[in-house]
């Protein structure tokens, strides 16, 4: 009866966390919607590598994504920028530039089943993926999520383009869910109530495969 239960409640949250990525993945193009910019670079020797993490990029199952997300990882676009929501047993979501889950920049195809794209890619602990708006299938364009739990698989596979893996610094991202959290508009705790900070975000060499590496330096809470 315990692993029934146990099993309902998973399903539940998957469900409820499915609805969450949908609304605040969401880019609102009628007010919310800007232009990546180029921002000015950080001088990351300066920060400490021990507080970051590493996405590969896995272009075979997502090219266009991959091309998108490197470009404003090149761009030091995610410079300054934040994880606005952080939902425990299910994923971390960030690069919003409002910091709300309201924007975005240009969008870009959606690269998964639902839109009529293979992506094999499942939704695994560690797995980085697209949010986007609603039923807007093609509504993706800034803001990703990092999946904290492996369950997420069964609500999230087929419905978001995964595209990368964090290969380094789990741990970091983990580290999210020391902050407290406050109650959304999804009735959830799930918004930082201090905040979570990608400091710079840089392009970090390719692995042993040729998988593109991304560096992300993060402060976690308020600075002491």
């Amino acid at each position: 009866m315990k692993k029934y239960l146990r099993f309902i409640a998973l399903m539940i949250c998957a469900v409820m966390g499915c609805v969450m990525l949908a609304a605040c993945g969401s880019t609102d193009s009628s007010s919310s919607d800007s232009k990546a910019t180029t921002k000015a670079a950080v001088d990351t020797s300066k920060l400490d590598k021990s507080k970051s993490f590493v996405i590969a990029l896995y272009p075979e199952y997502a090219p266009i994504t991959c091309e998108n997300f490197e470009k404003l990882v090149k761009s030091n676009f995610y410079n300054g920028l934040t994880f606005h929501r952080v939902y425990k047993g299910f994923m971390a979501q960030g690069g919003d530039p409002t910091g709300t889950g309201n924007g975005g920049t240009d969008t870009i195809k959606g690269e998964f089943a639902a839109n009529g794209v293979e992506n094999k890619l499942s939704h695994k602990r560690g797995i980085v993926s697209m949010a986007r708006r609603g039923n807007d299938m093609d509504s993706a364009s800034c803001q990703f999520f990092i999946v904290y739990d492996d369950s997420a698989a069964k609500s999230l596979d087929g419905n978001y383009a995964g595209f990368g893996e964090v290969v380094e610094g789990m741990e970091v991202v983990d580290s999210f869910l020391n902050i407290e959290m406050a109650q959304g508009s999804d009735k959830i705790p799930t918004v930082p109530t201090e905040p979570i900070t990608i400091l710079a975000a840089e392009i970090d060499g390719k692995d042993d495969a040729g998988h593109t590496l991304c560096r992300f330096y993060m402060q976690v809470g308020k600075q002491k």
